[in-house]
């Protein structure tokens, strides 16, 4: 079963539905993960998104914060959640797919803005979330499994801007990138993007506080999609949507996308 998923953060649902209907239309994923929906699932305007064919809807949200979707054209079955490292957030959210495939929608912590965990409780929050993720696969293996998601770390030199002015910039300082390794490596997750646009600067989010934020050019790939290593050679035709950053009012971050034929 061919299909194409997309994983966007989103950064409130509600005000910016006008936007995901847009890619919806323009782009047709069969399957489209949300980050950062900052909604309760019932304010989550779904009946605009079933009008365009997307008539399935697993969602964890809460008011103001957070908040995961999957929003599907194929049938899926939510089967569950986990609340890493006891936040009580709303940053994960799986479902499964009539052929078994299971989807993993992750919204790992920021981080705040300093990173030591003694000044900065957020910064600690991140890496206890992590290690938690880490210890979660490493226990239970996914199989024909698919992760995605806003994961708040730009891994690679060629993932940031400038490899060295960014290395204590929360997002890609050394103990941050440790730790992403350490989670891919307990599942035996294998990076889809990077497998198939293995070379060159490679971006999914860019600040607002840039005034041009295409000419300056200062983005970090903060956005993933992994495959378990069962059906990792089954993903392809990777592609960043970086346009979509320029809509009108945007998210600061840009979909990413992959197809998987299953």
């Amino acid at each position: 079963m061919p299909f194409t998923l997309a994983t966007w953060n989103i950064n409130s649902v509600r005000l910016r539905a006008p936007l995901v209907c847009r890619l919806l239309s323009q782009e047709a994923p069969d399957i489209l993960c949300l980050q950062e929906c900052k909604s309760p699932v019932d304010k989550i305007p779904a009946e605009d998104f079933a009008a365009l064919g997307y008539t399935h809807m697993i969602a964890r949200g809460q008011k103001g914060y957070n908040g995961v979707a999957i929003l599907s054209k194929l049938p899926i079955e939510d089967i569950g959640d986990q609340d890493f490292a006891g936040l009580g957030h709303a940053r994960h959210v799986a479902g499964r797919l009539e052929n078994g495939t299971v989807i993993h929608n992750f919204y790992v912590p920021a981080g705040g803005d300093i990173p030591d965990r003694e000044k900065n409780e957020k910064f600690g929050q991140k890496l206890d979330y992590l290690s938690e993720m880490r210890d979660w696969f490493h226990t239970d293996k996914p199989r024909k499994a698919i992760l995605v998601g806003d994961l708040n770390i730009a891994p690679r030199e060629d993932d940031v801007w400038s490899h060295k002015q960014l290395l204590k910039v929360v997002s890609h300082t050394p103990i941050e990138v440790e730790a992403f390794g350490d989670v891919m490596q307990a599942g035996g997750w294998a990076d889809v993007t990077r497998n198939d646009i293995p070379e060159g600067q490679l971006y999914s989010w860019w600040s607002y506080r840039a005034r041009d934020w295409d000419a300056a050019d200062k983005g970090r790939r903060l956005d993933h999609i992994w495959a378990s290593s069962d059906i990792a050679a089954a993903g392809h035709s990777s592609r960043i949507l970086r346009s979509v950053r320029g809509w009108e009012k945007p998210s600061d971050h840009a979909p990413v996308f992959a197809s998987f034929d299953l």
